[in-house]
């Protein structure tokens, strides 16, 4: 017979588990999965001692049908038991008080929510494989991930399917007394965010990491970044936000700003702000080459 807890020990976990996390330095947030192997590992970014958030990218097929499914990009590429060593990396971070969440959607993929009942099926899917539930088939082995991150990018469907999955999860992580479950969402800066906009309106998230690049009306270098903060700041109830800035420039991506700026001009202004958080930076193998985080993160931790 499984010995189960007691209220009183599953509370009192909870209690220390709460204080370590607001005591913890959790400033700088990286998403970890989309580079290849010279990215290195997800314990190799936890070790940096440089994240207090650490999200796994990306659960990129999911809802109309299809079979859920995690892309590793160059990580899993001809490598045995990928998704079970990125489980023990989950728990090695979580050893080193860093959270370790599970990013849904991006910017490719076949991804989508049909309907109501389509968004609830990925609830249930997410907290039984990935949160704590249960399951025969979880991709990360008995690793239990601290929490969901919402990227919806493009034209994916009814934007409230999503809502009914924030509210799903967020009913899951809230009945559960033995651990700390977190909501996050990466919208793009300009307010409301199309796709995200019923969910962080009508369900709490803990952070929102906010895409000031890729759109040049309201990002870092543009003359709206500080009326847009202010917007997204003020209107969403959420516990913390992120500026989310590129951890180096490249030939896609649009919006670059140096380490210089955000410690003269970014930081500054938004460190006023009460619900201010830190830093997202995509991604850890820009920042790994770029040392990025490494610049400014005594500055974002103060």
């Amino acid at each position: 017979m499984e010995n189960k807890p007691s209220h009183f020990s599953a509370l009192l976990f909870l209690l220390i588990s709460l204080v370590l996390f607001s005591t913890a330095k959790c400033g700088i947030v990286t998403y970890w999965g989309q580079g290849d192997q010279g990215e290195g590992t997800l314990t190799e970014a936890c070790n940096s001692g440089l994240y207090g958030i650490v999200v796994i990218a990306f659960l990129s097929k999911f809802g109309n049908g299809n079979r859920p499914h995690v892309n590793l990009a160059g990580h899993c590429n001809n490598v045995p038991n990928c998704h079970i060593k990125v489980g023990h990396g989950i728990k090695n971070c979580q050893n080193k008080n860093v959270k370790v969440l599970l990013s849904i959607g991006g910017a490719d993929g076949g991804y989508g929510l049909s309907s109501a009942d389509d968004a609830n099926q990925l609830a249930d899917y997410l907290w039984n494989n990935f949160l704590g539930g249960q399951s025969s088939s979880r991709p990360f082995g008995d690793a239990i991930l601290d929490g969901i991150d919402f990227d919806i990018e493009g034209n994916r469907g009814d934007p409230e399917n999503y809502a009914v999955l924030a509210k799903k999860l967020r009913e899951y992580m809230d009945k559960n007394t033995w651990k700390k479950f977190y909501l996050s969402a990466a919208p793009q800066c300009p307010f409301p965010d199309h796709n995200q906009n019923p969910a962080l309106s009508n369900v709490y998230f803990n952070f929102v990491f906010i895409q000031f690049y890729n759109n040049p009306d309201c990002q870092v270098d543009s003359n709206n970044f500080q009326r847009s903060w202010n917007k997204w700041t003020s209107t969403i109830n959420a516990h913390k936000f992120y500026v989310g800035l590129l951890a180096a420039p490249t030939n896609t991506d649009k919006g670059y700003v140096t380490p210089e700026t955000v410690l003269n001009k970014v930081l500054p202004f938004v460190k006023n702000s009460p619900n201010y958080g830190g830093v997202m930076l995509w991604n850890r193998e820009m920042d790994k080459n770029s040392k990025f985080s490494a610049k400014i993160h005594d500055s974002v931790n103060k």
